[in-house]
C-alpha cells in the first residue's frame, strides 16, 4: 500500500483540495478526542535517559558477559504515559465511579472507550511505529487501549535503538539477562515514553509453599491422631460460603507464566465433588510457545483449581506467557487481561518486592491496574510469603548463606501494593484447633472426608518462620509468613482510613484481607503434575511420587498427597468469594476496585463484628500480639525488624482488615445496579484448532443466556493476537462466524467481547489455534555463502549467495539474520534478503532433499535505505543496518493531513447525530483547515539531508540460521552459522 509520503504533487493538490470541499460542505468537523503530544521528528541524533529503567539486579558483581547480537528477542512492549490532564482526568473519574450518589457509578468503560479517552492519538502511534521500523524491529500489535505497542527484534538493534548493551547476569547460581544500562529514547519520545519492557528474564516469583507429607493415605499420621487439610467443603464452611451462590454469570481470570495439563485441573475438581469444567486456555500473544515451567505450573493449578471450587459457576479464563526468555510472565498477563478485558474479576499469586522491580516498569504496571479499574475489573493479588521483608531472598545470596541488608529491609510485594488491587494477607489455625473434636468431624478410616470442618475455625496470623524450613529445603524457606508492611512508593489511598488499628502515614498499607495460608496448619490438597511440587520420595520411578488418582486427592501408588500454603490460596479464594458477591447482589458487569466498600464497611462497628474475623494473635501457638515480623533467629534477619507488624484490634499489617464471614459480608454489601440483565456466556470455538501456515480457519461465536431461553442481540467486538479490536454483529441466532488464516507459526488467539444488549449483560470468550510450519522436527542443515570475500565499489550493490543444505530428513522453514564485525563502520549498510520475513529477518523453506538458495543483498549506497524494493513488488523497503535515521522525507506531511481526514469523518458522525455539538464541530472544522493548510504546503518545498554511505574497508559477516519453530538456544535447537569476508572498495 502506498503512503502519504508517496503522492506526487498534483496528487497532493488533488487530496487537498478535497479536503477543503468537504470542509465546506460538512461545516462540522470531528477530530480525535486525544491530543497528539509527539510534536517533532523522532531522531537518534538527541537522546533521554529513561530514568529508572535499569534492573536493580543488573549489577557489576552478576555481570556474566554480553548477550549474542543476534540473539532474537519478541513481544517487548514500549509503554506510553499518560498527559497530566488525562492521569487528572482518570482519577476524577475513578472517584465517580465508586461514588454511589455520582451519576457514573459503576458506569465502566470498555477496553476502546478507554483508548479514545486515555490512549495515544493514532498519529503519534505511526510516528513511533515508523521509528521502531526504522530501527529494523517489527511490530506485533498495538495495545487495543492505544497506550502500548509490542514489537520484536535482536540483540543488536535493542543496543542500537535504546543506547545500551545486553549482559548475562548470574544471580544465585542461575543465569539472567538484562539491559547493563538505563535505557535512552530519542528526545521526542522522552514525555510519551515511561517504560520499554520485556528486556529482561527477571520474572515474578509465586506466592505458594510446598510441604508435601508422605504416608496420609488414611485418617491419621504415624502418633495414630487425626490429620486434617483444606479441601474446597472445608473452606466454605470455615468461612460460610452460601451453597445456593456458584458465581453464575461471573468471569474469573488467572494470571499464569506457564502451562497447565488440563487432566490436573479436572483430577482435582473430581476429587472434591465438583462438576468436570475446564477453564478457557489463553496464550498471551508474542510471549513464545506454550510449555510447562517448574514452580510455575503448580501455582497454575493452584490458582484455577481453588478459584472454580469456591465458584464452580464462574467461567474460569487462564491467561499465561510462553517460553519467550524476555516475556514479563504475569505481568505480560495482566496487561493483556486489561487490554482484552477479560474477565470482571482478576487473580494473581505472583509478586516481587517493590525494590526489585524498575520504577519506571513499576509505573507501567499502575498504569495497567487503574485502567482496569475504570473497566470494573476487580483485581485480586496475594501479598507474598515471607512476612515482613517482601525482599528477602531477592538479591543475589546462594542457599544457606545469610541474607543480607537489602533482603532484610521491612518492605512489601508489588503488585499487592497498587492502589487499585485488593492485597491478600495469610492467616492459620493453632495446634490446639486442629484436632478432631470442636471444630472438626473425624475423618473416617476409608479416605479423607471432603467435609470436615464443623465452622469458623478460630484464626491467627500466618507465621510458620523456622530455621527447620532452611535445614530441610534451603535458606529462601526459613520465613514462612504472610506478606504486609508500608509501601514506599504508593499513596495512601483515600478508601483506606476509617477503621480502628490503621496508622497514620502517606503510604498504602499492606494487605487488606487475609484468609487461611499456613502449609502446616493444616495446608491445602491440590492436584498438580509439576514435580518440582512433589514430595522428594526414594521410588526409581519420580513420576510415580505424588500426584491425585483418579477421584481422591492422594496418588495411588505412595498414597501422598499434594499439599501447600501461602497467599497463593488467598488470591484465588478470594476471587471466587467475589464472583459469588457479583452474583449474588447483582452485578452483572463486575465491581472493579472492592476496596471502598470493604473499608466502608469495616469502620462500622456493627457490620464488623459480624461479617470480618478481628485478627489478634499469631503463630502457630497463637502468641498474643505476633504479626508478621521474622521470627526464625538471627542467622536469618536481624533483630531490628522483629519488633515490626504486630496484630492488632481491627487492622494491623499482619492481616489487615482480617477475614470474612462471607454470608454476612454479602448481606451487609450494597447492591447493585445491573437490574434485571441476564448474564451471558460467551463461547468460542475453532476449526480446525491446528493447521499450516495460511490454512482457512473459521471462528464461531456463540453467546447464549445463562438462564432463560432469550437469546442475546446485538455486537461482539473481534480482538485477533491482542491487535486493534473490530466490531460486528450477532446474527438472529447470537452467533457469528469469522474467517481467517494466519501466515506465521504460533499460536494464534481470536478473543470476543459480547457487548450486550437492553437485556443481557456482557461477556468474553475466546479460543487459539496452533499454527505450524512445514518442519520435520528432526535432521539439521548446514548453511554456506558465497562468494567470499564479496567485494563491491563504494556506493555499488553485492549480491551473496546463501545455500541452506538439509540432512538427517530435515525439513522446515529457516530464518536468516547476520551480524557484522563493524555495525558502527556499517551503520548505514542498507540490506535485503531474498524472502523477508516480519520486515526483518530472511527466510527460506526446505521442503525436499536438494540444498535450497537465497540471496542477501549488501547495498552501500546510504541513500537507497528505505527506498522500496523492486524484488518484492513495490511492498517493501531496503533497511538500514544502523538505528540512525539519516534520510528526511519531502513532500506532504502525512500527520497533520491524516488528522484532517480524520476529522471530516468524525465531523459528520457529530453533526448528523447531536446537534449540541454543532458549535464544537465548527471549531474543529477551522482547525481542520489548519491542519490540512499546513498538510498540502506553506510554501516550502522541505529539505534534503546529505547522508554518508558506508567507509571503504574489509569487514566480516556472520550469517546465524535457525530453524523457526525450534527454541534456540536449548537442546532442541536447530540452527547453523557461516561467514564471509565483504570487502568495499
Amino acid at each position: 500500500m502506498k503512503t502519504m509520503l508517496a503522492l506526487t504533487r498534483q496528487r497532493r493538490i488533488w487530496v487537498c483540495g478535497w479536503i477543503a470541499a468537504c470542509t465546506m460542505i460538512a461545516s462540522q468537523l470531528g477530530a480525535q478526542s486525544v491530543a497528539p503530544r509527539i510534536s517533532s521528528e523522532i531522531t537518534n541524533s538527541e537522546r533521554a535517559t529513561l530514568t529508572g529503567s535499569l534492573h536493580p539486579l543488573a549489577q557489576a558483581q552478576f555481570d556474566a558477559g554480553r548477550v549474542p547480537a543476534a540473539t532474537k528477542l519478541q513481544g517487548i512492549t514500549i509503554v506510553f504515559s499518560r498527559s497530566e490532564a488525562q492521569e487528572a482526568d482518570l482519577q476524577t473519574l475513578l472517584a465517580e465511579q465508586q461514588d454511589p450518589a455520582s451519576p457514573l457509578y459503576h458506569q465502566w468503560l470498555t477496553p476502546d472507550e478507554f483508548a479514545a479517552r486515555f490512549g495515544m492519538a493514532d498519529s503519534d502511534i505511526s510516528k513511533v511505529e515508523a521509528w521502531l521500523q526504522q530501527q529494523g524491529f517489527s511490530i506485533d500489535s498495538v495495545a487495543r487501549s492505544r497506550n502500548m505497542i509490542h514489537f520484536s527484534g535482536n540483540v543488536r538493534q535493542v543496543e542500537q535503538a535504546f543506547s545500551t548493551e545486553m549482559h548475562y547476569y548470574k544471580v544465585d547460581g542461575k543465569q539472567h539477562f538484562a539491559p547493563s544500562t538505563e535505557l535512552s529514547v530519542p528526545l521526542a519520545l522522552a514525555p510519551v515514553v515511561v517504560a520499554v519492557r520485556d528486556l529482561n528474564d527477571f520474572r515474578p516469583k509465586s506466592m505458594h509453599v510446598n510441604i508435601a507429607r508422605p504416608d496420609y493415605t488414611f485418617c491419621c499420621d504415624s502418633s495414630n491422631q487425626d490429620v486434617v487439610l483444606f479441601a474446597p467443603g472445608d473452606i466454605k464452611t470455615a468461612y460460610n460460603i452460601p451453597s445456593t451462590d456458584t458465581g453464575t454469570g461471573q468471569a474469573i481470570a488467572i494470571m499464569g507464566q506457564s502451562a497447565i495439563v488440563l487432566s490436573d485441573i479436572e483430577n482435582f475438581q473430581s476429587a472434591a465433588g465438583i462438576q468436570i469444567k475446564d477453564p478457557s486456555v489463553i496464550l498471551v500473544p508474542n510471549t513464545g510457545s506454550s510449555v510447562t515451567a517448574d514452580g510455575d505450573e503448580s501455582e497454575s493449578d493452584i490458582d484455577l483449581e481453588w478459584s472454580g471450587a469456591v465458584a464452580p459457576g464462574a467461567t474460569i479464563n487462564f491467561v499465561y506467557t510462553g517460553n519467550a526468555p524476555n516475556t514479563g510472565g504475569v505481568f505480560d498477563s495482566l496487561s493483556y487481561a486489561v487490554d482484552q478485558k477479560i474477565g470482571n474479576i482478576i487473580s494473581i499469586s505472583y509478586g516481587t518486592c517493590e525494590a526489585g522491580n524498575t520504577p519506571s516498569d513499576l509505573t507501567s504496571m499502575e498504569a495497567v491496574t487503574s485502567q482496569g479499574a475504570s473497566q470494573g475489573q476487580t483485581i485480586v493479588v496475594s501479598s507474598g510469603d515471607s512476612g515482613s521483608t517482601g525482599c528477602y531472598g531477592n538479591y543475589g545470596n546462594t542457599n544457606n548463606t545469610a541474607p543480607v541488608a537489602s533482603d532484610e529491609v521491612l518492605t512489601v510485594n508489588y503488585p499487592a501494593s497498587s492502589a487499585y488491587v485488593t492485597a491478600m494477607g495469610g492467616t492459620e489455625i493453632t495446634n490446639a484447633n486442629d484436632a478432631v473434636g470442636t471444630y472438626w468431624s473425624t475423618a473416617g478410616t476409608s479416605g479423607i472426608s471432603l467435609n470436615t470442618a464443623l465452622s469458623h475455625i478460630p484464626e491467627v496470623a500466618w507465621n510458620d518462620d523456622s530455621a527447620s524450613f532452611a535445614a530441610e529445603n534451603g535458606w529462601q524457606f526459613a520465613l514462612a509468613s504472610g506478606g504486609g508492611g508500608v509501601s514506599t512508593i504508593i499513596p495512601r489511598p483515600t478508601w483506606q482510613t476509617g477503621v480502628t488499628g490503621i496508622p497514620s502515614g502517606s503510604f498504602r498499607l499492606v494487605p487488606d484481607i487475609s484468609l487461611y495460608s499456613s502449609p502446616n496448619n493444616p495446608g491445602y490438597l491440590y492436584c498438580t503434575s509439576d514435580m518440582s511440587a512433589w514430595y522428594p520420595g526414594s521410588s526409581s520411578n519420580p513420576a510415580q511420587e505424588a500426584s491425585c488418582g483418579a477421584g481422591q486427592f492422594y496418588d495411588d501408588i505412595t498414597g501422598y498427597f499434594n499439599i501447600a500454603g501461602g497467599t497463593s490460596f488467598a488470591a484465588p479464594i478470594f476471587a471466587g468469594m467475589v464472583a459469588i458477591i457479583n452474583q449474588e447482589k447483582n452485578y452483572t458487569d463486575g465491581q472493579g476496585l472492592v476496596n471502598p466498600t470493604l473499608y466502608t464497611l469495616a469502620s462500622n462497628s456493627s457490620t464488623y463484628s459480624s461479617a470480618f474475623y478481628d485478627i489478634t494473635a499469631g503463630g502457630p501457638n497463637g502468641g498474643a500480639g505476633i504479626g508478621n515480623e521474622c521470627t526464625a533467629g538471627s542467622s536469618y534477619c536481624s533483630t531490628a525488624g522483629s519488633g515490626s507488624y504486630k496484630t492488632t484490634t481491627g487492622y494491623d499489617e499482619a492481616t489487615g482488615l482480617g477475614s470474612v464471614n462471607l454470608g454476612a459480608l454479602i448481606t451487609a454489601w450494597p447492591a447493585g445496579t445491573g437490574g434485571t440483565l441476564i448474564s451471558t456466556t460467551t463461547g468460542v470455538t475453532a476449526s480446525p484448532t491446528s493447521a499450516l501456515v495460511n490454512a482457512s480457519i473459521n471462528f464461531t461465536i456463540s453467546v447464549t443466556s445463562t438462564t432463560g431461553s432469550t437469546v442475546p442481540t446485538g455486537n461482539i467486538s473481534l480482538s485477533v493476537d491482542g491487535g486493534t479490536a473490530f466490531t460486528e454483529a450477532l446474527t438472529a441466532n447470537g452467533t457469528y462466524v469469522y474467517p481467517t488464516s494466519f501466515t506465521s507459526a504460533g499460536t494464534h488467539t481470536v478473543t470476543a467481547q459480547y457487548e450486550g444488549d437492553a437485556t443481557h449483560g456482557t461477556s468474553f470468550g475466546s479460543a487459539s489455534v496452533t499454527i505450524s510450519a512445514v518442519s520435520s522436527g528432526t535432521g539439521t542443515f548446514t548453511v554456506t555463502a558465497s562468494p567470499s570475500p564479496l567485494t563491491v565499489a563504494q556506493g555499488s550493490t553485492g549480491t551473496e549467495t546463501l545455500t541452506i543444505t538439509p540432512s538427517g530428513g530435515y525439513t522446515g522453514t529457516v530464518w536468516l539474520t547476520f551480524d557484522t564485525s563493524n555495525d558502527t563502520a556499517l551503520g548505514n549498510l542498507c540490506y535485503e534478503f531474498t524472502t523477508m520475513l516480519n520486515n526483518d529477518y530472511g527466510s527460506v523453506v526446505v521442503s525436499g532433499t536438494s540444498a535450497v538458495q537465497t540471496q542477501l543483498q549488501l547495498i552501500t549506497n546510504a541513500a537507497t535505505c528505505g527506498a522500496v524494493s523492486p524484488r518484492t513488488g513495490g511492498g517493501q523497503q531496503f533497511h538500514r543496518l544502523g538505528a540512525a535515521k539519516t534520510a528526511k522525507n519531502s513532500g506532504a506531511n502525512p500527520a497533520p493531513l491524516g488528522l484532517a481526514f480524520a476529522g471530516l469523518l468524525l465531523a459528520g458522525f457529530l453533526g448528523r447525530y447531536s446537534r449540541k455539538f454543532h458549535g464544537m464541530a465548527v471549531l474543529i472544522a477551522l482547525l481542520a483547515v489548519g491542519l490540512a493548510v499546513s498538510a498540502c504546503g506553506g510554501g516550502s518545498n522541505g529539505g534534503t539531508t546529505t547522508v554518508t554511505n558506508p567507509p571503504k574497508g574489509t569487514y566480516t559477516i556472520t550469517v546465524f540460521a535457525q530453524d523457526s519453530v525450534s527454541t534456540c538456544p536449548g537442546t532442541s535447537c536447530i540452527s547453523g552459522q557461516t561467514t564471509f569476508t565483504f570487502t568495499i572498495d
